[in-house]
């Protein structure tokens, strides 16, 4: 069965399935082994230098990595995918592997804050010069990537402002340079956006989140061609961030729904911000579905079939009121993490104190009123009232 043949949501169930012909069971067995043994000691040899070879040391690979890359693969119109044990084994390991001492990566004011944390507290300690962007400013991004930029990291939709970066204008400038172009892609999936035929290089997910859709594994994903992954391949091995087996078979069962669920989220997501768009307990809401958005128009350029799940709102009152409405409501809980079944509500300014300063803060837009609300698969009538109740009890 050719991949190229088949559409996303019949991907996610038969991506894999050349990869395990002969096998008899439907659902994937689990191989919870370290390590493989061999009788043929140039087989033993090979697989001992093969990128993420799935018969020698689970570090390197295992049958059920395999599976679940050769699926997000597929998905993402890639050559191939390596697996990590958390999304920001994935960012770190892709740009340990691609920049030296003495190089630069230029990337967003607006992104995660472990990524900022990445670029602030270990690429520069380690020689690398950072610059962060406004990531809608196209002039400012032709500033700051030189011939010296090796990496340029995006996040689009971006961590929790739901910012929009257009990817193919900033891969023209950075490929005109020399440079490379990884894309964050964790918010929109590869159900929504393909970064790859943007124009990007690479593209990075947390699969902890929709991916695996489920708040049940940590995993990451580094997506791109056979090149690039086998040039990365060796610091994986080195820094050891491995996904275990069955993390990569709770990876590949969750994926196998990534379709359904997504178009829910994002449903979903497009009602509560419609409700809260104008509201007068809310100072302002940021979602690129709504056509107000500064990043509307370039979201629905380079986005399909929807805008993500997650949202941000501001809570007029500041912290304290957004404290209030996250415990007002009655289905969101409060927790950290994203694209679960279950909706759940965090005020960034107070999770991420500890990765960014208050400088950082107020550079990315997150004020102290800032609400991120991934939703989840629950009715969308539901989660709308209970939102927009929590909102006016906490503004009352």
């Amino acid at each position: 069965m050719d991949r190229d043949d088949l559409r996303p949501d019949s991907l996610l169930i038969h991506g894999d399935r050349a990869r395990r012909a002969g096998q008899a069971s439907v659902a994937p067995p689990i191989y919870p082994t370290s390590t493989y043994a061999s009788d043929d000691p140039e087989a033993f040899t090979r697989a001992a230098t093969t990128p993420q070879d799935a018969g020698f040391y689970t570090r390197y690979g295992s049958p059920n990595q395999a599976d679940a890359a050769a699926v997000l693969a597929g998905l993402e119109g890639a050559e191939a995918a390596l697996l990590t044990a958390s999304g920001m084994a994935a960012i770190t390991t892709a740009t340990l592997a691609l920049v030296s001492a003495g190089d630069h990566v230029a990337l967003q004011t607006s992104v995660y804050g472990g990524t900022a944390a990445l670029a602030s507290e270990v690429l520069e300690r380690f020689g690398v010069r950072t610059t962060a962007v406004a990531q809608d400013d196209l002039d400012a991004w032709d500033a700051a990537i030189t011939p010296e930029t090796r990496l340029v990291l995006l996040e689009t939709p971006s961590n929790p402002r739901l910012g929009v970066t257009d990817v193919t204008a900033v891969a023209e400038i950075a490929h005109a340079r020399g440079a490379l172009v990884a894309v964050d892609s964790t918010f929109a999936t590869p159900i929504h956006q393909r970064p790859l035929a943007l124009g990007a290089d690479l593209v990075l997910h947390s699969a902890t989140k929709y991916l695996g859709g489920h708040s049940d594994l940590l995993a990451g994903a580094i997506v791109g061609s056979t090149a690039l992954i086998e040039r990365i391949w060796p610091t994986s091995l080195v820094l050891g961030g491995t996904l275990g087996s069955f993390e990569a078979w709770l990876l590949l069962r969750g994926m196998r729904t990534l379709g359904m669920r997504m178009a829910r989220h994002s449903g979903t997501a497009l009602a509560v911000a419609q409700a809260l768009d104008g509201h007068p307990g809310v100072v302002h809401v940021d979602y690129a579905g709504l056509p107000g958005h500064p990043g509307h128009d370039v979201a629905t350029r380079q986005m399909t079939g929807g805008y993500g799940g997650v949202l941000a709102f501001e809570v007029r009152g500041g912290g304290a009121a957004a404290e209030r409405a996250i415990s007002a409501m009655r289905i969101a809980r409060r927790a950290a993490s994203l694209g679960g079944v279950e909706s759940l509500a965090v005020r960034p300014a107070a999770m991420w104190a500890t990765q960014m300063d208050e400088g950082a803060l107020e550079r990315a837009g997150i004020a102290p009123g800032l609400v991120r609300l991934a939703v989840g698969v629950e009715d969308p009538d539901d989660v709308v009232a209970d939102v927009v109740a929590a909102v006016e009890a906490a503004t009352a």
